[in-house]
């Protein structure tokens, strides 16, 4: 008897393969589990029009992951950090703060998971950080160190102080309703 598979079956194929297979093992075990169809003419055109559809599908994504790539590939992200001696980071630039600049400066989603980065940036400089979109899709965006200005910087720490501020305030607020 001539099945197409609904599901991987070991020991005899993966979903979409047509198969002959012993009219016994089709009819007690193969069809009241679910596991394949009747191979008929018109579930063999179905058959072709998934795997049409399925191919066509396949390529639009792969087209998509192709231009993604090409993007992220001419994207070059500069981050103003404040350093200390020996032009270390005060605090690092991770995965997370590249995908927030690519959202920002690029109105690119791309998950902090797919940024390939071993660990975080520490060091003043230029680095070259692989995104993984597919298998075998790997562009390298460039991200650029640099060392804030002294009037940046000045900006920075004062919105540093007004949020860590925020909370005091709110404690505060409770502390005297808890008073009164």
């Amino acid at each position: 008897m001539k099945v197409i598979l609904l599901q991987e079956v070991p020991g005899l194929g993966k979903p979409g393969d047509v198969k002959e297979v012993a009219n016994g093992y089709a009819r007690n075990y193969l069809l009241p589990h679910q596991l394949v169809t009747a191979a008929t003419p018109g579930e063999l055109s179905n058959l072709n029009q998934r795997v049409t559809a399925a191919k066509r599908r396949t390529e639009k994504q792969r087209q998509e992951h192709e231009s993604l790539s090409v993007r992220l590939a001419s994207v070059t992200l500069t981050f103003a950090v404040r350093v200390g001696r020996g032009d270390r980071l005060y605090g690092s630039v991770t995965s997370q703060d590249i995908a927030n600049a690519l959202e920002e400066q690029e109105h690119l989603t791309i998950d902090r998971r797919v940024i390939q980065l071993r660990e975080p940036l520490r060091t003043l400089g230029t680095f070259e950080v692989p995104v993984r979109i597919a298998a075998k899709v790997e562009p390298k965006v460039k991200v650029t160190l640099v060392a804030s200005q002294q009037g940046a910087a000045t900006g920075t720490e004062s919105s540093e102080t007004s949020e860590s501020a925020e909370p005091t305030l709110v404690e505060s607020d409770e502390d005297a309703s808890a008073e009164a």
